[in-house]
Order: structure tokens, then sequence, then C-alpha cells
């Protein structure tokens, strides 16, 4: 095994919370800083142009390619489980939404870990510290930092009138989804300058590493953390890892900081001996630190996409079925990097209450100009708008299991989707207020039909199993890694997400939310990360 060298910090993972920490750490030259990424570098165009993600998901070269189990809930179906396998991770290929969540996910975060640097009115500031809002500073957002947020660059009939039916149902038109209570309807902000992507590689490392502090390495596959045990407890010395062909050994000084997502980093956990010793054992990996929770606790958002045919309208289904159609929308973008191929996924979002017993809302929304059968399928040859809406706060928990000792194996992914009575009658909820949008007088003159689940399913039994035929992923998983107390058997890091019972060992990416935010989960990772920078140097200049 050769030596990779010697650093004060290595960071596991180049994206979106990898990314962040790498410029905040490197920007003092006096810290020595090794940024290990299994994908490849961030140079493939698609990356770049907003609807590139239709190339860059199910790449091998951007993508993981991972897969679920089959889910019960899900009527027996397994689903493509996209993360990014590049630099800047899944902020290279994900929707571009900048999204912060609701302020009482973090109270609750912060009455959870009993720490009140969680708190809403304490990640603000750090939300506003990476931000370089569009309308520039003002109490909520934050101006000049690497962390770009835009307008869209379009503008869709049907979304209007959408959002117009939206009101008439009581979802308020509302102009920011970010001041910590998002209930309402807006076009989302998203990460991008001037019609081209901003993932946290281009953000945050292009300036990262300016004083020759900061070694990047790609191609690096992570074998496991070496860990040893002495009289004083287990430590992290560092990370042993595959690249270019050859066995690598790099020693961390201070400490070794896990950034390879929900889906990764337990993973790497497991593979080194920190986990569940049954599940460690069955694999024929020697545990060496009981964390049972490592692993556990998964969460995403299920979307279940509900498809309608329209008329007396444009959307990007006939656009996008001619060739005139197409080239046509590559001028638009090659002259004003504006129309159809600056889109992110989703355009309209909205935020409800599946019911009045809601406090907040719990629901939301992302409507698209266009529909297809599934992801990755051309789109329908008809005009027609998809409105998927997702609940925010699934009660529903997976895991992600080793399944081989082998690195290059996939881990075993369960989300467990609609395994609650709750998560099932909320999705019968969801289908329902859907139905109401869509017959409001907003979109009457669309001559709205209802394609999926079809207007025939209207038993609640019927509704609940048309949820499992239609939900998907949504890309948010977070959670397994979970922060919490030292009593809380099922917390894998601190308050200052370093590993109980391991130092020299942090977890820093959205593993560790405890629970999952009530939005798209990119820009929370970002702030996590600015949080856990400032933990670190904290703790540095105290040692």
């Amino acid at each position: 095994m050769q030596s990779a060298g010697k650093y004060d910090y290595i960071i596991i993972g180049a994206g979106t919370a990898g990314c962040v920490l790498a410029k905040r750490l490197a920007d003092d030259p006096n810290i020595k800083v090794l940024l290990l990424e299994a994908g490849g570098k961030d140079d493939y165009h698609w990356i770049h142009i907003p609807v590139g993600y239709l190339y860059c998901i199910n790449n091998p070269r951007t993508d993981w390619l991972y897969r679920t189990q089959p889910e019960a809930g899900l009527n027996g179906r397994s689903l493509g489980y996209p993360r990014g396998k590049v630099l800047g991770g899944s902020s290279s290929i994900n929707g571009m939404i900048y999204m912060r969540g609701q302020a009482q996910d973090y109270d609750g975060w912060a009455a959870s870990s009993g720490d009140p640097g969680w708190a809403w009115d304490k990640v603000l500031p750090l939300f506003k510290k990476s931000e370089d809002h569009y309308l520039g500073a003002s109490p909520f957002h934050g101006a000049g930092g690497e962390w770009r947020v835009e307008k869209q660059r379009l503008s869709w009939d049907i979304l209007d009138a959408f959002r117009n039916a939206a009101a008439e149902t009581g979802i308020p038109k509302i102009d920011d989804f970010n001041r910590g209570d998002n209930i309402g309807s807006a076009y989302f902000e998203v990460n991008q300058r001037h019609g081209v992507r901003v993932s946290t590689a281009k953000a945050f490392l292009k300036t990262a590493g300016s004083k020759g502090n900061l070694e990047i390495m790609t191609g690096c596959q992570v074998q496991r953390l070496r860990l040893e045990t002495t009289s004083a407890g287990v430590r992290c010395t560092g990370v042993e890892f595959t690249g270019g062909g050859r066995q690598w050994f790099a020693e961390a000084q201070h400490e070794t900081l896990l950034a390879a997502g929900a889906i990764g980093s337990p993973q790497i956990l497991q593979l080194s001996g920190i986990g569940s010793a049954k599940l460690l054992q069955q694999h024929g990996v020697a545990p060496v630190v009981a964390l049972p929770g490592v692993g556990e606790n998964l969460q995403d958002h299920l979307q279940i996409r509900m498809v309608f045919k329209v008329r007396n309208t444009r959307t990007l289904n006939t656009m996008a079925n001619s060739w005139l159609g197409k080239a046509k929308i590559g001028l638009e973008y090659a002259l004003f990097r504006s129309g159809p191929m600056s889109m992110a996924p989703s355009q309209l979002g909205a935020f409800a209450k599946s019911d009045a017993t809601q406090e907040r809302a719990n629901l939301q929304y992302h409507v698209q100009p266009l529909s297809l059968e599934k992801f990755g399928d051309p789109l329908h040859p008809f005009p027609a708008f998809t409105a998927s809406v997702c609940n925010l706060r699934p009660t529903s928990r997976g895991t992600v299991r080793l399944s081989s000792a082998d690195p290059d194996v996939a881990p075993a992914i369960s989300p467990n989707y609609l395994s609650t009575a709750e998560d099932r009658h909320v999705a019968v909820q969801s289908l329902r207020l859907t139905r109401r949008i869509a017959a409001a007088s907003a979109l009457q003159g669309y001559a709205v039909e209802e394609l999926k689940p079809g207007a025939s399913c209207e038993s609640e039994e019927d509704l609940a199993r048309a949820a499992g035929d239609l939900g998907t992923t949504i890309f948010h998983p977070v959670g397994t890694c979970k922060m919490g107390r030292a009593d809380d058997a099922g917390a894998v890091v601190d308050s200052h997400l370093r590993v109980h019972g391991v130092t020299g060992l942090r977890v820093v990416d959205a593993s560790i939310m405890p629970t999952i935010t009530s939005g798209n989960t990119n820009s929370p990772t970002v702030m996590i990360a600015e949080r856990a920078a400032q933990l670190i140097i904290a703790a540095r200049s105290a040692a």
C-alpha cells in the first residue's frame, strides 16, 4: 500500500458538502487538505446545461446507478436511485432548486440534539453566508457568496393557470419560499448563473486551494477508514483507497471528514467496522465500534406524479416532439441561455396542507409543463402537464445496509416508502387535493383531463394503490448517520457531527439530518457543511 501523504484534514466525497468544506478549510493557508472523489472531473458538457440532468442521471459517467430493493409500498417495484458520482456530487446532476425548508425543521433539530446552534435563527446566517441572491442582500438573503440563486428564465401559461387554480383552493401566491414559512405557490428559484447550472464544484472549488494547500484526487474509491484502538479509545487515523490502479493510504493528522452522502457515508462506516455488530459479522467485517444507528433512519420524499392532458395551450411535449421544435429550443438557448434548455426539471412549486389539522405545510408540489410514462422515457405525443406531490415529513423509515465486504458492491437500499398508515393516508389526501386544483375555474379553459392515475380511482384503497404505482423518489435521501445525543441509541454523530465513540472522525452531509427538511435538501446540505467548517475551525483554534 502506497502512502498518499499526510494532511491536516481528509475529506471523503467532493459532493455538495465536501466542496464547501474544502473551500472553507483551505482558505486557511496553514491547513493542508486532501479531497477524495470516487467520480471524475465535471468536464462533461451536459452537467452545465440545465436540461442536461436528463443525460447525467442513469449515466455511469456521473451517477452511481444505485437501485432500491423491491418496495412493498410501491407494489413490489424497485426504483433507480440517482446519486452524483462526479465533482459536485448530486449538485452536478440535480434539479437546481434553491430551498431551505421550514423554520420548525431546524428548531426540531436543535431540540432533538440539545444544541441551540441548529435552530432556525442560528442557521439562517449560514444560509446567507453562502448565498449570492439575484435581488441582493436582505434580512432573509445574502449577496456576494459562492452559491448563486436566480430566477428561472422561462414562462408557461399552463403553469400560471395552475398557480391561479391553486389560489382558488386556498394556496396563496407568494414571492419567496425561503423565509422560514413556505406555504403558498411561486416559481422556484434555482442555482444557476445566466441559464447555466451552478454546482458546488463550480461555486466553491473554483477558488479553493489557491494557496497550494488543497489536493483534489478524482477516481479514488475509498476502501475503509483506518481505525486504531488504544487504551484511550478508538481513533480514525486516515483513509485507505484505490486510485490509478494502486492502493493508497492517506494520513489525517487532525480529522477525517466523511462527506459521501446518505448512501455512501453509512456504507463506508460499515465497511470500516462501525455499525451494527450483527450486520457487520454477517458480511465478514470485524466490528470495531457498535453503533446500531448507522444506515438506519433513511428518509426520502416520495413524489406521486399525476398527469393531466390539456388543450388550447403549448407544453414541452408538443414543442419537443418535432425537429423544428427542437431546433427552436436549441437556438433560443444558444442565443439567450433561456427557454426549455435552461429549465430546471420542475418550474412551479407549491406548499400546502393535506388537511386542516396540519399546523404547517406538509405537501410540496413540483409542477412541470410536460409528461412522460417514467423518467428516461420519451415525452407523450399530446399536450399535458405533470403535478408531482410529495409528503414533506414522512413517518416511514428505511435503511442502507452493507450487502458485501467488497467496497465496489452497492449497499442494499430500502426506503420503505408508504410503510405507515399515516403516509398512505397523506398520499391519498394529496391526490384528492391535486384533483381539486385541476378542477378549479382557472384551468377550465384548458379542457383538463386526468390521465394518471385516472378518474376511475376514487376509493381510499384505490388511491393508495395508485400512489404505490405512481410514486417515485424525488432524490432527497437523508438521515442515515443521524445527529443526536449520546443517550440516543439511534444517533451516529453528536451535535458537532463527531462520530460517537471515535475521535478524529466527523460525518458532514445530508445523512446527519435527524429528520428530513420540508423541501429540497441540497441547500440545507450546503448549510450543514458551513456549520461543520465553523465547528472544525473553532476546535482547531481552541486546541
